[in-house]
């Protein structure tokens, strides 16, 4: 039987990097994933550009049942220490928005940067690996791989979660933690377009592809400021991404699509200049034309010159356009998710070393955990914090150690 220090499973952000690191501090490493190729995700992200961390990653920007869990991982191992490594491999990058760090080539580099260091860490990659057990044994773990056994002191489980399934997802490391009593949170997309009931998706068909700033603002307070976009399903868009990781079934959202205007001293100005001018046309200098038109068929809009425009109609007006009331009917699932939400419980897990505390030498890192960040670069940070201090804890432990 093939004896290693070291399983790891998943050879994604968070499982590649705590191989290497693992590897390159005195550990022997196999790092298991059933797919073609190491790092899909890390291919698909960020428009093919890799958004790989971002300037403001802190505490505040993710999600978990423990807001404190990500605290010791993020402080540890921070964005300016993957942003160095970054720099060592001499790949450009550039700030987009909101700290948002993108490759300026190709999410190719951070891969191949990945890759790279796994091989200094002398790292057994293997590929196209499907696993059919893992059992505890009295020094660690026997996993059985395609039709062959491997015995570990310690296994980490960075098999990620069930967003983008077409990238080879699966519930994999939900089950095994499962498997070993340990507790997993229930589980749903994040960062997630919605979908929007009939007949307001019907009107809103007209709008695909119209972009516009917004103000999002979700029942438990939440609010995030950035682009909303129109789809021939619903909304998406940065701003509509974000909020959904805050939005329950059933609530609602509320839309501001003139965050920046006072609306009412605008229409008053515009009427004493102009006051012949229709409202559709005024409204037109501040919103595409397609979206009024569209609030014109929702009947949010009423069809007069600006001296037709009463008061009550204005503020009604007013209060439709920067605090309109969407209730999303769902949002599109997994197949689109960029994370998913819930994941096992951080409870069950040390904040500082990622071990599972009832099963000594199990670790989880990255998607899998009760941990999600932000839009922007936050998750790919969670995933280098919570493999750098797993890894410190397996290059720790005294090799062959129960």
């Amino acid at each position: 039987m093939e004896q290693v220090d070291v399983v790891v499973i998943g050879a994604g952000a968070a499982g590649m990097f705590c191989a290497a690191q693992a590897g390159q501090g005195g550990c022997r490493v196999l790092l298991l994933d059933n797919g073609k190729k190491t790092g899909r995700k890390i291919l698909m992200s960020g428009g093919g550009r890799c958004n790989f961390t971002n300037l403001y990653a802190e505490p505040a920007a993710y999600l978990s049942e423990n807001p404190h869990f990500c605290k010791s991982a993020l402080a540890r191992y921070t964005q300016w220490d993957f942003i160095d490594l970054v720099n060592r491999y001499n790949i450009a990058w550039h700030e987009k928005t909101l700290g948002q760090l993108f490759c300026d080539d190709s999410a190719t580099q951070i891969v191949a940067l990945l890759d790279k260091e796994c091989e200094l860490g002398n790292v057994d990659v293997r590929l196209r690996s499907e696993i059919s057990d893992v059992e505890k044994s009295e020094d660690g773990f026997i996993i059985s791989v395609n039709g062959s056994t491997v015995s570990t002191h310690s296994l980490v489980i960075a098999s990620g979660g069930l967003s983008m399934p077409g990238l080879g997802a699966s519930p994999f490391g939900y089950r095994l933690a499962e498997q070993f009593g340990l507790k997993v949170l229930p589980t749903r997309a994040g960062l997630v377009p919605f979908t929007l009931h009939k007949p307001l998706l019907d009107h809103l068909q007209t709008l695909s592809g119209v972009s516009v700033p917004a103000v999002l603002t979700a029942q438990d307070g939440t609010v995030f400021r950035e682009s909303i976009l129109f789809t021939h399903r619903g909304m998406s868009g940065p701003a509509v991404l974000q909020l959904s990781s805050y939005w329950q079934p059933g609530e609602f959202v509320s839309v501001n699509l003139l965050p920046d205007v006072d609306l009412a001293a605008f229409l008053n100005a515009q009427r004493q200049e102009h006051p012949n001018q229709s409202l559709k046309n005024t409204l037109a200098m501040q919103l595409p034309k397609r979206l009024v038109e569209c609030q014109q068929t929702l009947g949010q809009l009423p069809d007069v010159t600006l001296k037709q425009l009463n008061v009550p109609q204005q503020a009604e007006l007013v209060e439709q356009l920067q605090n309109w009331q969407v209730q999303p009917n769902g949002t599109e699932g997994y197949r689109t998710a960029e994370v998913t939400l819930g994941g096992v419980d951080t409870k069950e897990l040390s904040s500082k070393t990622m071990a599972a505390a009832k099963v000594p030498g199990l670790y989880f890192i990255g998607e899998v955990v009760d941990v999600t960040g932000w839009l922007g670069g936050y998750n790919f940070q969670w995933a280098w914090s919570s493999a750098w201090a797993c890894a410190q804890d397996l290059i720790s432990r005294p090799k062959g150690a129960k």
